[in-house]
């Protein structure tokens, strides 16, 4: 019976421990609550920043040099920056407070654009007020030397998903710059120096690669 109460015990404080586990957001205080915690915080929005811009051109500018670096490993925050700041400038001159995150690997930006500088959105359209967040996700790459392309795999206005085929009707609209030879059609170009060879997005870090041929 001593054997049979010591197992019984042990049960029990082995279901108390999961029990205690799963539902620790219910009495553990907020700061262990985010070191024990199985899912890692969602990435926030942040506006685009000179000096995120300033140390990826810093970045570039080593990877440029003779004897530098094959490759640069940078926040997915400072390379947004750099890269959505060209990109920006693509927009209609009613877009403002332009925003980017990077998750794992994908990079979004968003802005508030005029509804009335978006055509070709039929029913989706009425939905719309005179101003609406216009959110971009997708990866970057390089497409030739000297031109990379942020491909666009989702869309949303207003936090409302667009279809996928819609989101090359979407880009004509917004995208104010001139076309490319090479960028896809659910895509935006971005200039790139002749010398970056790759990009690649993982973990919220951002590295680009020298082009040694």
């Amino acid at each position: 019976m001593g054997c049979l109460f010591r197992l019984g015990c042990l049960t029990l404080l082995v279901i108390a421990a999961v029990v205690g586990w799963f539902t620790r957001d219910r009495w553990l205080p907020e700061p262990y609550r985010t070191r024990f915690s199985s899912t890692p915080p969602a990435a926030t929005w942040q506006p685009l920043s000179d000096a995120g811009a300033a140390r990826t051109k810093e970045a570039l500018d080593r990877l440029s040099q003779p004897r530098g670096p094959v490759f640069e490993t940078l926040s997915g925050a400072d390379v947004a920056s750099y890269a959505f700041k060209q990109l920006a400038q693509r927009l209609p001159g009613s877009a403002d407070s332009v925003e980017a995150r990077v998750v794992n690997d994908r990079i979004s930006m968003r802005a508030v654009v005029n509804t009335s500088d978006i055509r070709g959105l039929g029913a989706v359209g009425a939905m719309l007020g005179n101003r609406e967040h216009v959110e971009l996700t997708g990866t970057i790459r390089v497409a030739k030397p000297g031109l990379g392309e942020f491909q666009v795999q989702e869309a949303k206005i207003r936090g409302l998903a667009i279809p996928h085929g819609m989101i090359s009707t979407l880009l004509r609209s917004v995208d104010r710059g001139p076309k490319h030879e090479g960028v896809a059609a659910d895509a935006m170009p971005l200039p790139l120096p002749q010398y970056v060879g790759d990009i690649r997005v993982a973990n919220g870090k951002i590295t680009l690669y020298k082009n040694v041929k």
